[in-house]
């Protein structure tokens, strides 16, 4: 993308809310005007004549106070053309040809997790891949769900919907509680405002403790226990992001790997590796 300005009357329009955006975005991490002047290397008196309107900023300033803060990358291209200037960073489906690579690199991460699970998901948690011993093992339950058709590719949904995977797992009240920290860091830091959507619907479920509605830091690693038929599994979850991502999409894009947290459940996805003809409601 060009650094060319955009139109006259757009900038005129834009420039009245740089001031604002740049304001909540500095509340929002909790700094004051001369922490995020000196993090910047300006004068407060500068930073205090932007926040008022009275200063406009060149197109490196946004750049440089949106890296400061922190700033989500398509919120950077908002404030960039809140400034006035055109977005830099680029948004491209997970399937463009220019991302070939990074679809070459999440086949190889989900390979690679084989015999156990992963999922790849994207901004909203929903589904975009996921390997063979995902197909084996979480979908093995897809059949006895009672999800709306329009949300059965949503992991967040499957899991809190009271016909998805609540009665499967014995303890769906402590890991789903730990589970949804990740939503609440994302909505409450300004990382994502699907993340901020889905964490309201979710909530709305029928018996979701009021618990859930507040962020809790006190988790430690929680384990999702499973009950598939006579088998009982237990897994613990990562989520691996793109570092120094430079597109919207890439910054959005997690990696969901399940891990065995028992020797029985390692025995059990090998087995259903190794033997075909096994699932796990024999």
């Amino acid at each position: 993308m060009n650094d060319m300005l955009v139109s006259a009357p757009a900038a005129r329009t834009a420039r009245a809310a740089f001031p604002d955006l740049l304001r909540q975005w500095r509340n929002e991490r909790r700094m004051s005007q001369l922490g995020l002047a000196t993090e910047a290397g300006i004068s407060t008196r500068h930073l205090c004549f932007l926040e008022k309107g009275r200063s406009q900023p060149s197109r490196e300033m946004v750049v440089l106070l949106a890296s400061v803060l922190d700033i989500p990358l398509a919120a950077q291209n908002a404030l960039l053309i809140a400034a006035g200037f055109a977005p830099v960073f680029s948004e491209a489906p997970l399937d463009a040809p220019q991302l070939g690579h990074v679809q070459q690199a999440l086949e190889f991460m989900l390979a690679q997790q084989e015999p156990f699970p992963a999922l790849v998901v994207d901004e909203a948690w929903n589904l975009r891949h996921r390997n063979h011993a995902a197909t084996r093992i979480l979908g093995a339950l897809r059949p006895f769900y009672n999800v709306p058709a329009e949300l059965s590719q949503n992991v967040m949904h499957v899991m809190c919907h009271p016909g998805g995977m609540r009665r499967f797992m014995p303890n769906w009240h402590d890991f789903t509680a730990a589970y949804l920290q990740v939503l609440h860091r994302e909505a409450t830091q300004g990382l994502s405002h699907a993340a901020a959507r889905l964490r309201e619907d979710l909530l709305r479920y029928p018996d979701m403790p009021a618990a859930f509605a507040s962020p809790h830091m006190d988790h430690p690693v929680v384990p999702m226990q499973l009950r598939i038929g006579k088998h009982a599994l237990s897994f613990f979850v990562t989520l691996t992001t793109f570092a120094m991502p430079r597109d919207i999409t890439l910054q959005q894009i997690k990696l969901e790997g399940f891990f065995p947290a028992d020797e029985i459940t390692a025995q059990l996805a090998r087995k259903l590796t190794a033997e075909p003809a096994f699932t796990l409601l024999d």
